[in-house]
């Protein structure tokens, strides 16, 4: 009996020694499989929907006369979204389009005067030509009364000639000097109105562009006045839903006032904060598997689009400064890009804000 008994709790041990070591051996291949399940498959719960979201304010002030979109309502690319009274616009407009014809009548008639006034200095130029070939049509004549005169004297003193002619010779003679000065006095005088005409020229010159420097500005307010009017209708800048609407009809807002947000769902993707142990094998172009809380049965397909250059921490309104001493040493979290498959959603059942459980696959 004792032998038997003795036997049988050898064989316990024996048994009890193959359960440690067949569990032993389980623990650690658990370990393995453990690890290089976490290596292959990174997951975290850190992680939402999130999107473009457009958020809606006027240009402009004023009373909203008319709003067309309601809370969740799908819309359109450039549909109306809310009308602003538009009668000061108008008013305005219309004050900006009279002083700018109202400058561009001074422009015409400063432009009128610049012709004039070149057709005059054309005219100037002329008479100064001429002027100054009728003075040398004088002294010409001059010369030649002056050759007469001396020779009359010259035949008098011989008593050749009579004395009448000698003083008919004085006579053309200070005759032709008198007009050769009256002809230089009169191309002074001409050759001064022209240099007072160039400078008339060069001043209307001068009007001319600064009115039409006047007139460009007042072109311009008015185009400012019309796009401000433009401003007056508030379109939607992509297709999406309507959500955060908090302006009606009558209400009165200021420029830059939030009035509501839309939001396309067919331009969203997932941010995932994975903490910084797990990224090591984390590539862009790798494929992931997304369970949404809202759907727990079902599986989206995504892609890793890119990995933030920095940890959330560090862009926080607060960053840490771990400079000062007082530090702690924290996992930190990097935000990942992972962006839905094409026709992952085509629905659109996903909305910004769920929160989702991504899984990278690292390895294939």
């Amino acid at each position: 009996m004792s032998i038997a008994r003795e036997m049988m709790n050898n064989n316990k041990k024996r048994f009890a020694l193959f359960l440690v070591f067949a569990l032993l051996i389980a623990c650690v291949a658990g370990v393995y499989y453990y690890r290089e399940y976490r290596k292959k498959y990174v997951t975290t719960d850190d992680a939402y929907v999130t999107g473009r979201i457009h958020v809606i304010a006027s240009k402009v002030p004023g009373t909203v006369r008319a709003v067309y979109a309601e809370d969740n309502q799908f819309v359109k690319k450039d549909d109306v979204l809310l009308e602003i009274d538009d009668r000061d616009y108008d008013v305005r407009v219309r004050e900006a389009e009279s002083a700018r014809n109202a400058e561009h009548a001074k422009l015409e008639e400063i432009s009128t005067k610049v012709d004039v006034t070149k057709k005059q200095l054309l005219e100037l130029q002329f008479s100064v030509k001429s002027a100054r070939a009728n003075l040398k049509l004088q002294e010409a004549n001059l010369k030649q009364a002056e050759l007469d005169y001396k020779r009359a004297q010259a035949l008098r003193a011989k008593e050749v000639v009579p004395e009448e002619r000698l003083e008919k010779a004085k006579t053309n003679f200070d005759v032709a000097t008198a007009q050769v000065e009256a002809s230089r006095e009169q191309l002074k005088q001409i050759e001064a109105t022209l240099e007072t005409q160039k400078a008339i020229i060069q001043q209307t010159g001068s009007a001319f562009k600064s009115q039409n420097s006047v007139l460009k500005q007042r072109e311009e307010t008015r185009k400012a006045e019309d796009l401000k009017k433009s401003y007056t209708k508030i379109y939607a800048p992509s297709d999406g839903y309507i959500t955060r609407k908090s302006v009606e009809t009558g209400n009165q807002i200021q420029s830059g006032q939030p009035l509501m947000a839309v939001v396309p769902l067919n331009d969203i993707w997932v941010i995932a904060n994975y903490k910084e142990t797990q990224i090591e094998n984390v590539k862009p172009g790798q494929k992931a598997k997304i369970r949404v809380d809202t759907y727990p049965d079902r599986d989206f397909e995504g892609t890793v689009q890119s990995i933030m250059a920095g940890t959330g921490s560090i862009f926080s309104l607060f960053p840490p400064e771990n400079a000062t001493g007082n530090y702690v040493k924290v996992v930190q979290r990097v935000p990942i890009k992972i962006v839905l498959n094409e026709g992952a959603d085509p629905n659109h059942i996903l909305r910004v804000g769920m929160s989702v459980v991504p899984t990278i696959i690292t390895k294939e």
